[in-house]
């Protein structure tokens, strides 16, 4: 199938999920994950549609930028190394992994404007997996408002690849929680509004479950690498 048509389909189940749960469709954001396909493969969805781009890695990102010109937004979803700060934040709108205060010290020396930060949280608490554990979220984001240039509009998880999305639920169920607890807090610097959960093999668990933005890379433009995504 076509990038287009993969669009479709997801919007299409959107629509059908969010009419089940009283939700806006338009509240779920789809972010097309572009590490594994070609800068073309990355044009067609832009052509159909989407405005959300993400990558994991920051020479993934200056690959994609070379070539894409685009107006879409930048995503950075994967773990990022401080000491590729600088080569990464002028060009992305929203960052899915702050899971550390150097990661946090470092952003805000290099930003020239407020950048819309999601925490990492690992619910799964699998050790292969970035992101801190649900008990230290609440203290982390109280200590970010040291660092004005960051915006934490919500938080991001990565639930464990399974056979049955199902199983999935419980997590996302947990990190909705989280979101909602930090969210009455009414911090000031985090507004956290936001839920960033859901890849190709769980984002209809997700959106039940009240994410705003689903990363997805094999159900919408494909694998050209064979990478589980």
């Amino acid at each position: 199938m076509s990038v287009k048509q993969n669009f479709d389909k997801i919007q299409s189940e959107i629509a059908s999920i969010c009419a089940r749960t009283g939700r806006d469709p338009a509240s779920v954001n789809v972010v097309a994950v572009t590490k594994y396909v070609s800068n073309e493969r990355a044009k067609e969805a832009i052509d159909a549609g989407v405005v959300h781009l993400g990558e994991n890695r920051a020479e993934g990102l200056a690959m994609k930028l070379e070539d894409i010109q685009e107006q879409v937004s930048w995503h950075f979803i994967g773990s990022l190394q401080s000491k590729k700060v600088k080569k990464v934040v002028p060009h992305i709108s929203y960052l899915h992994s702050l899971d550390r205060m150097s990661l946090a010290k470092e952003l805000d020396k290099r930003l020239d404007s407020e950048l819309a930060c999601f925490v990492q949280v690992n619910v799964s608490k699998e050790e292969s997996k970035a992101g801190l554990d649900i008990e230290e979220v609440d203290e982390f984001i109280q200590e970010l408002a040291a660092y004005p240039s960051l915006k934490i509009i919500g938080l991001m998880t990565m639930a464990p690849y399974v056979n049955d999305p199902e199983e999935t639920r419980p997590i996302f169920k947990a990190l909705k929680k989280l979101q909602l607890d930090i969210q009455a807090k009414n911090y000031s610097h985090a507004p956290c509004t936001e839920l960033s959960m859901g890849m190709s093999n769980d984002y209809q668990v997700a959106i039940e479950e009240g994410a705003t933005f689903i990363r997805i890379g094999t159900s919408l433009v494909g694998n050209e690498k064979k990478e589980v995504n």
